[in-house]
């Protein structure tokens, strides 16, 4: 019998996915002919709103000997989430067709249970364009390069690494606290000197974590956001990168960090380091009514407890005018010449700050791109007791997605190709199109281990850090996870969203947590096989229209081989990924026996054999990748 409902085929429900404003979805479901149902409903459930309502479905035949169909519309009229399943008046009293796992699909159960959901965005809601096609680039930027040119610095309170390849400060000083303050000195002038080598990965944005004066090497613990931070260099430098990367097709965005500063700020200055201004040391500072005193000046409200980091209060009309207002941080940055904001912890700024940022940024430059950091599904994502808004239409254009992140790498440590297929799908379905072709897809960051070490290491399982420290891949381990890890990067380059690689992950770092995964890049050390096949789909995703913003279509899960198709009016991608330790095969759809081999593999009619731990692409409308 084939199953009831299937959201994701436009069989059950058309169009697919989240869709604009006041457009009509069209429903079918299949219910057993042998319920004898005399009525079906549609139950639909606005987000805000306490009871179901019930659209009548209209019998239009059977399906099969099994099977009879019932069809209705619905429009959503309201921006948000709507939630829906499907009611049947049998001869054995009430059935209800609702979600299941990702092999059953739906099912049939005798009282109401899970739901589909349906993402209603605001219409006329629209994204930068100038991502699509191309490959954002994450620097840590004392990290990254050093220009070679010493600075004339006031603070001393740092220790220097001298040797560029040596691992970071990561064991607690005297007083058992890691103080983040070991530098080696990577500064703005080194990226710049490094566009050519950016240019050549592919690269079309480079998303740079703090580079406001701080003092930790890390920078989110702001001192002062109206300032470079004098290590990393001056605003002409920050200028000049932007400028010249421009010149490149390079675009720049910068990391916001808007949910708290550092104690040892301006604003805050707990430590006096600013003189007697500040929170912690008058009262009548124009930034006291930032911060959340339960008793002042040592007892204040923190982010995640940390004392270092002060939090702000986002919707205290100062602290909004200062970031967000017509002379504010956000348009200082941008007039320097950048193109956009990542948003530290976006689910800790509220709608209200998220809003009039969005107002702020959109205004100075329509087109530049505002990512959040979000962890989990954002389209459903609550907190602080809030059903967010982040991707209906006035907050943020898009997420980093770690979502895709964990499918991928789960799929390369073992999982079943079927519910990788279900992670991603879930995505595609509940994103609405302008955020899906902008997500920031990412394999490693900053905050997590270093995505060939996830691969091909032993798990952390809360190993300490003097493990962490002392272990690398042995050469087996490494030569397997090179292997996997260039399935993932293919995943990773043709999946929907933007590619964006973690600084040196393209030349084969390894890296457990903070500080490991921030070790220097390897100048002279790379893994040179890594770096051309970053290169080689680099060179893809400028070529392929279908990469932009095609659609996206699950065409082939079974054990640990997985395919899905690209296309656009242009061209077809198919991309299929074996990671069966012997040959794969896949069953090719129709049309695709005569597609041109990419990467080599054998086919014979309609049958596609990919070797161990390998991926291919299949492209039909070859002529326009030379257009």
């Amino acid at each position: 019998m084939p199953t009831p409902f299937n959201s994701q085929e436009t069989y059950y429900r058309s169009p697919f996915g989240a869709v604009e404003q006041d457009t009509r979805i069209r429903f079918r479901a299949l219910a057993p002919r042998s319920f004898r149902s005399r009525q079906v409903d549609l139950c639909v459930k606005y987000d805000y709103d306490s009871g179901w309502k019930y659209a009548r479905m209209a019998w239009c035949g059977t399906y099969d000997e099994e099977s009879e169909i019932w069809e209705c519309g619905f429009t959503p009229s309201r921006v948000g989430l709507y939630w829906y399943m499907f009611r049947m008046h049998t001869r054995y009293g009430m059935r209800y067709i609702v979600p299941s796992d990702p092999y059953k699909i739906s099912e049939v159960l005798e009282h109401p249970g899970r739901s589909w959901q349906i993402t209603c965005y605001k219409k006329g809601f629209k994204t930068p364009e100038w991502p699509e096609g191309g490959v954002m680039y994450q620097i840590f930027p004392d990290r990254f390069n050093f220009s070679g040119e010493e600075k004339q610095l006031k603070r001393t309170d740092f220790k220097r690494n001298e040797d560029w390849y040596a691992l970071p400060v990561w064991q607690p000083n005297e007083n058992g606290e890691i103080t983040n303050s070991d530098f080696f000195m990577g500064d703005l002038k080194g990226i710049t000197k490094k566009l050519g080598y950016l240019k050549k990965l592919g690269v079309s944005c480079i998303y740079l974590n703090p580079i406001v004066e701080a003092y930790s090497n890390h920078r989110y613990d702001t001192g002062d956001y109206s300032h470079i931070d004098p290590i990393l260099g001056t605003e002409d430098d920050f200028r000049k990168l932007c400028a010249k990367a421009k010149a490149r097709g390079i675009r720049i965005i910068n990391d916001g960090v808007f949910s708290h500063t550092g104690a040892d700020s301006v604003y805050f200055n707990r430590s006096g380091r600013y003189g007697e201004g500040g929170a912690y040391r008058d009262r009548n500072s124009p930034y006291y009514s930032w911060y959340k005193f339960y008793e002042w000046p040592d007892n204040y409200h923190s982010w995640w407890g940390f004392y270092t980091l002060p939090e702000v209060i986002e919707t205290d009309p100062a602290f909004n005018e200062y970031i967000n207002g017509k002379n504010g941080i956000i348009r200082k940055y941008m007039r320097m010449g950048n193109s956009g904001w990542r948003l530290d912890v976006a689910d800790e700024l509220p709608d209200e700050f998220l809003e009039k940022l969005r107002k702020s940024v959109k205004e100075e430059d329509p087109e530049a791109i505002i990512v959040g950091e979000v962890w989990e599904d954002a389209s459903n994502k609550e907190s602080y007791g809030a059903r967010r808004r982040f991707l209906l239409g006035d907050q943020l254009d898009t997420v980093m997605n770690y979502v895709f992140r964990d499918a991928i790498l789960n799929y390369c440590r073992g999982q079943d190709a079927q519910y990788t297929m279900a992670a991603i799908m879930s995505v595609v379905e509940n994103y609405p199109r302008p955020v899906l072709r902008v997500l920031m897809n990412s394999l490693s960051t900053h905050d997590t281990e270093r995505a060939l070490t996830v691969i091909a290491g032993e798990p952390l399982d809360g190993r300490d850090r003097n493990w962490q420290a002392n272990q690398r891949l042995s050469p087996d381990q490494r030569e397997r996870g090179i292997k996997l890890f260039k399935v993932a990067v293919a995943m990773q380059y043709t999946l929907p969203g933007f590619p964006c690689v973690y600084y040196g992950d393209e030349a084969g770092m390894e890296g457990y947590r903070d500080p490991f995964n921030r070790c220097c890049y390897p100048w002279g050390r790379e893994d040179r096989r890594l770096i051309k096949w970053h290169q080689s789909l680099g060179a893809l995703r400028a070529k392929c229209s279908a990469l932009r913003d095609g659609e996206f279509i699950n065409a082939f899960t079974r054990d640990r081989r997985l395919a899905y198709i690209r296309q656009d009016k242009r061209m077809s991608l198919y991309c299929a990924f074996n990671l069966l330790d012997r040959e794969g095969e896949f069953e090719l759809p129709d049309g695709y026996s005569k597609a041109h081999v990419l990467m080599g593999s054998k086919m014979e009619g309609n049958k596609l054999y990919l070797k161990p731990l390998s991926c291919e692409f299949l492209i039909i409308g070859t002529e326009a990748l030379n257009a």
